[in-house]
């Protein structure tokens, strides 16, 4: 089965949204222990979110996770779908 014909099926979905939604959180989360570690253990939020959030940073911060866990989601779906 092609992937075209794969997207169609709403079990194709389904399984993508297993597959990319945790895939985004850990990618997440690993990010911010790796950049900002010493800011989570001392409880230092403000410059948390100084340092990855504030004047339109999120953008950058999210953007290449959402785009690297659709892609991943996607290639593993499809990898995985009979």
């Amino acid at each position: 089965m092609s992937f075209l014909e794969k997207i169609k099926q709403p079990i194709f979905w389904t399984n993508f949204a297993k597959v990319a939604i945790p895939f985004f959180i850990i990618v997440t989360l690993i990010s911010l222990l790796i950049n900002s570690s010493s800011e989570i253990f001392s409880g230092d939020f403000e410059t948390l979110n100084k340092n990855n959030f504030a004047e339109g940073k999120w953008k950058n911060f999210f953007g290449f996770k959402i785009v690297f866990s659709t892609i991943y989601g996607l290639y593993i779906t499809n990898k995985n779908m009979k």
